[in-house]
């Protein structure tokens, strides 16, 4: 007996570290220090020694049952996207920049050359994001996950001058929010998704006019990453107050998280475009409308507050980012939270 016949492939782990090398090189900055395969990722602060008070910031998530559907389309080389996302759009939005990020897979088999696509995933999330990709760990445990299935989940640290961090505590009655697009459902709420939805090779291959494009293609596109849009914004001058990342909880739960007391946010629903999949995933599963603002991005990955005298350079910074903003509402003065009209 031995560990290759307990399910365990050494080999195969020591092919997939080889084939994942060229995507990880990809994404190197500056700071990183030491090679690939180490037993940790080495980074130098000393870049950010001329801040005031250079403070880290961090996040952590990982890319949920959206990973049912990467199965059942045999696409692997887009959920890395959506993990690191989830974790670098949550330092974002404390006005963080994202320095490094480290992702963790957990498999029932290592096929390497599923593994390195994976990995190319990642590597591309962490390259939109300005991200190193400095580590990561690839767990084979066969009885504990079905041979053809992972798990994937990650966390990303970032940096920011105290001076810069978004708090949301400068938020007053006038200010104005904006919304920035989302790509479709992101990598939240889809538990409901999969409810709704048979998910069948055949419902997901099948073309929808409405769409655009078949089902499963408009349900695995990638979560939109925010970081560069937020950089364009700050690079423009303007301070922003607050911002919310739009996930698992949707406008009632998020939004609120970036208010102070005595701040309502008052959004307008016909401000910019609902996705076409959420009035799909509406009308097929009979939800309520609160449930899927409750739930869902419903088209607005981010929502900020800003001075009403900063929002059109806001909308020009985030267009230059090439990203879509639409003004969505105010804050007005009242209980903390929102309110969708």
């Amino acid at each position: 007996m031995d560990y290759k016949n307990a399910g365990v492939d050494i080999e195969a782990g020591y092919k997939s570290v080889e084939l994942m090398k060229k995507h990880v090189q990809a994404t190197m900055r500056p700071e990183v220090l030491g090679g690939i395969g180490g037993f940790s990722g080495a980074f130098s602060m000393s870049a950010f020694k001329n801040m005031e008070k250079p403070t880290l910031v961090s996040g952590t998530d990982g890319v949920g049952t959206k990973l049912k559907l990467a199965f059942l389309m045999d696409k692997h080389d887009t959920v890395g996207i959506d993990c690191v996302a989830m974790c670098v759009n949550d330092i974002a939005c404390a006005g963080g920049e994202p320095l490094f990020f480290l992702d963790y897979i957990a498999c029932g088999k290592n096929y390497p050359e599923k593994i390195a696509t994976i990995v190319s995933g990642v590597a591309e999330g962490c390259k939109q994001a300005g991200a190193a990709l400095i580590g990561g760990e690839t767990a084979e445990m066969p009885g504990f996950y079905p041979e053809d299935e992972y798990d994937l989940a990650g966390f990303a640290v970032g940096v920011v001058d105290e001076k810069d961090l978004i708090t949301g505590a400068d938020i007053q009655a006038g200010d104005t929010l904006i919304g920035i697009a989302s790509s479709g459902v992101h990598s939240n709420g889809f538990s409901l998704v999969r409810k709704v939805f048979p998910m069948t090779r055949e419902s997901l291959n099948r073309y929808h006019e409405e769409l655009g494009c078949t089902l499963g293609e408009a349900l695995i596109v990638p979560t939109k990453i925010y970081v560069k849009a937020l950089k364009s914004i700050k690079d423009a001058g303007v301070k922003i107050k607050g911002c919310s990342h739009i996930t698992g909880g949707g406008f009632y739960e998020n939004i609120p998280r970036m208010l102070p007391d005595g701040a309502r946010a008052v959004v307008k629903k016909d401000s910019y475009p609902v996705l076409p999949i959420f009035r799909m995933l509406q009308r097929e599963g009979d939800i309520a409308e609160e449930m899927m603002y409750n739930t869902y991005n419903m088209g607005l990955g981010m929502v900020l507050a800003v001075d009403p005298a900063d929002a059109e350079k806001t909308m020009e910074a985030v267009r230059a980012a090439g990203e879509t903003p639409y003004v969505v509402g105010t804050v007005e003065a009242g209980e903390k939270g929102v309110t969708l009209c």
